[in-house]
């Protein structure tokens, strides 16, 4: 006699789109309202802590270095927000992650610039370096080369660097409103990784300058890393990094990991909104930790720093410093 199989129920939320706000508001629980007062607390934090440390530089620091360490600082806060507000509106995640990623995009080009605004700005960077050469066998995609040859450093050299980096903050948006035109239209879906759909060949795409654009800034920090020690250079580019790694390969890992099936479907919640709910949860409580550590590493004053030794012949890119000596030996300073 042949068995009959089990009658199975599936929930029609599961294979349908992204719940409103209203709808997800209205199935949370007790825990439920709970965690999303706390992620939207720690967000509120976060951006008063920017919002002080805009108060900082704005009165504290050099004006050619304001803009620069805005938009770097302002790299957690704003991925918290939008995550936050994709946390809420599930339906808007495309766009939240639209601005986080043209956001951060900018900002890899700002990190480079800051190294070398950090050395006195390109001219004394050039003056101070001229002599030396950059060395290209470096992460993320030429570590092991060493075969590789090296780059005097040069203006050429310089502008090729800075290009590879504002490729990335060019391009990217670019690509990204692609995909929004895209899934506006329904070419798009961000699980299908077929051949045959536009996501895989955007995705490669943006991978490919993702790689290219933090070769550029890893070239630029093993060169000056020694003389930057005592800015904190070290700890800026860890949380560089780190802030790097989580934006862009944790939400590929967890759309894998949902794609694949290993996270259930959470009525009102399809499995593939679950994971990013998932990552943008993650998302607040990581940006969150690193929007404190770099309000501690960003902040101290620049004139209190000795680091970079530059000679007297620089006194036209430092000019406070050089006025109070006109003699050549008491000229030698710091940044």
């Amino acid at each position: 006699m042949s068995q009959r199989p089990e009658n199975t129920t599936i929930d029609l939320s599961c294979l349908g789109r992204a719940p409103t706000a209203q709808d997800l508001v209205a199935s949370l629980d007790e825990f439920g309202i709970a965690l999303f007062t706390l992620m939207t607390v720690m967000t509120g934090i976060a951006d008063l802590v920017f919002l002080e440390e805009i108060f900082y530089i704005y009165n504290k620091l050099p004006s050619s270095k304001r803009a620069i360490l805005m938009w770097i600082n302002g790299a957690g806060p704003l991925i918290a927000s939008t995550s936050c507000i994709g946390m809420w509106v599930p339906r808007a995640t495309m766009f939240t992650d639209f601005t986080a990623a043209v956001y951060f995009a900018i900002v890899i080009h700002k990190f480079l610039l800051m190294m070398i605004k950090e050395c006195g700005g390109q001219n004394a960077f050039l003056r101070h370096f001229g002599n030396d050469e950059f060395k290209v066998s470096t992460g993320p995609c030429c570590c092991c080369c060493l075969c590789l040859p090296t780059m005097r450093v040069t203006r050429q050299t310089l502008f090729v660097l800075k290009w590879g980096t504002f490729q990335f903050a060019f391009l990217r948006p670019l690509f990204m409103f692609i995909t929004i035109v895209l899934w506006t239209n329904g070419n798009y879906r961000p699980s299908n990784m077929s051949p045959s759909d536009a996501g895989l060949w955007i995705s490669i795409i943006n991978g490919i300058l993702t790689i290219t654009a933090i070769w550029s800034v890893g070239i630029m920090f093993n060169h000056v890393r020694s003389i930057l020690v005592t800015k904190r250079i070290i700890a800026k580019f860890a949380l560089y990094q780190i802030a790097l790694i989580i934006s862009q390969l944790q939400p590929a890992i967890i759309n894998m990991i949902a794609t694949g099936g290993a996270i259930p479907c959470a009525p009102p919640l399809p499995a593939s909104t679950r994971g990013s709910y998932i990552n943008e949860q993650l998302l607040i409580l990581e940006m969150f930790v690193l929007t404190i550590l770099s309000r501690f590493f960003y902040r101290r004053r620049y004139e209190d720093l000795h680091n970079v030794s530059i000679s007297a012949d620089d006194c036209g890119v430092v000019r406070s410093r050089c006025n109070s000596s006109h003699d050549p030996e008491a000229a030698k300073m710091h940044i």
